[in-house]
C-alpha cells in the first residue's frame, strides 16, 4: 500500500474511534437522547444526499432492509450502547462484527471458513467476553450487549449488502438515511423524553457533535473508506481497521476520564489477536463496511 493511501486510511480510522468519543460525551455529559441524536443525524443526512436515491433501486424491499440494519439498528443500539458502557470496551466489542461477517457468510453466501478462521473466531468471541464480564456482579453488563446487537446488526447487513450486488456508496448512505431515520425518531418519541430541550440546552457541542458526525464521518470518511477498498484487497485494508478501537481506547481514557482496567486489556489484546487471524488466515471473508 502506498504511503499516501496508508496516512488516508490512518485518518478515516481516527474520525471513526473520534465520532465514538464525541458520541459517548454528548450523551454522558450533556445529556443528549442516543437514538434522538442518530434520528437527527441520519435526517440530516437524507436532505444533504437527496437527489441520490433516483431512480428507485429494483428491486427496492432489499435496499430498505439493509439500509434499516446499516443504519437505525447498527447505530441507534451504537449509541444507546455508548450511552451506558465505556468507549474503549464499546469499540472493542464493534470489532465482534469481522467474526459475526464470517460466521453469516457461509449461510448467506455459502463461503466457507478453515480451522485457522474458526480459531481466530473462537478466539476473538473469548476475548470480547473478557471485555464484557464483570467479576463483581458475575454478569455482562448492558451497555456492552447492545454494542453486540449492534456488530451483529453491522454484519449482517454488510452480508446482504454484498449479496445484492454493486451500489454506489453515496447513494446507499442516501437509502441508509432514508430508511433509518423515521423507525429512530418513532423510537425516540416513544421512549426518550425531552429529545429537542436536551439538544438545545447543550448548545454548540449538540450541532457541531452533529456537524462533524453527518459530514466528516458519513460523507467524507467513508467516501474515503470505499476508494481506498477499491484500491487494495480487502484482506489488506480490514486488518488496518484494527487501528480504530486502539485509537478509540487512547481518546476515551484521556478526555472523557474512563478507567482501563486489566481485563479490558487483556481481552482486547486476545479478541484483536483472534481478528488478525481470522482476517489473514484462508480465503478472505466478505469484510463488514459501516455505512455512517
Amino acid at each position: 500500500m502506498r504511503l499516501r493511501d496508508f496516512l488516508i486510511f490512518a485518518g478515516v480510522c481516527f474520525i471513526w474511534a473520534a465520532n465514538l468519543v464525541v458520541s459517548r460525551a454528548l450523551f454522558t455529559m450533556f445529556g443528549i437522547a442516543p437514538v434522538f441524536y442518530a434520528a437527527v443525524r441520519f435526517a440530516l443526512v437524507a436532505l444533504i444526499l437527496a437527489p441520490l436515491p433516483h431512480p428507485l433501486p429494483r428491486p427496492t424491499m432489499p435496499v430498505l432492509i439493509i439500509g434499516a440494519l446499516l443504519g437505525a439498528l447498527h447505530f441507534g443500539l451504537m449509541f444507546v450502547a455508548l450511552n451506558a458502557a465505556s468507549t474503549a470496551s464499546v469499540s472493542i466489542v464493534l470489532q465482534l462484527s469481522i467474526p459475526l461477517t464470517a460466521i453469516l457468510s457461509m449461510p448467506i453466501l455459502g463461503e466457507k471458513i478453515g480451522w485457522r478462521r474458526a480459531a481466530g473466531i473462537a478466539l476473538a468471541l473469548f476475548g470480547v467476553i473478557l471485555v464484557m464480564w464483570e467479576p463483581e456482579g458475575q454478569s455482562i453488563t448492558i451497555g456492552l450487549l447492545y454494542a453486540f446487537a449492534s456488530a451483529a446488526s453491522l454484519a449482517l447487513g454488510s452480508i446482504l449488502l454484498k449479496r445484492y450486488g454493486p451500489i454506489r456508496p453515496l447513494r446507499m448512505q442516501a437509502w441508509v438515511a432514508l430508511a433509518s431515520f423515521p423507525p429512530l425518531l418513532v423510537f425516540s418519541l416513544l421512549a426518550e423524553h425531552a429529545q429537542w430541550q436536551g439538544g438545545v440546552d447543550a448548545g454548540w457541542p449538540f450541532w457541531a457533535g452533529l456537524a462533524f458526525s453527518v459530514v466528516i464521518v458519513t460523507i467524507v470518511a467513508h467516501t474515503a473508506y470505499f476508494r481506498v477498498l477499491q484500491r487494495y484487497p480487502a484482506s489488506l485494508v480490514a486488518p488496518l481497521g484494527l487501528m480504530m478501537p486502539l485509537m478509540s481506547i487512547a481518546m476515551g481514557v484521556g478526555p472523557l476520564g474512563e478507567t482501563f482496567t486489566a481485563s479490558m486489556l487483556v481481552g482486547g489484546l486476545v479478541a484483536l489477536t483472534g481478528l488478525f487471524i481470522i482476517l489473514f488466515g484462508q480465503p478472505t471473508a466478505p469484510q463488514p463496511q459501516e455505512a455512517t
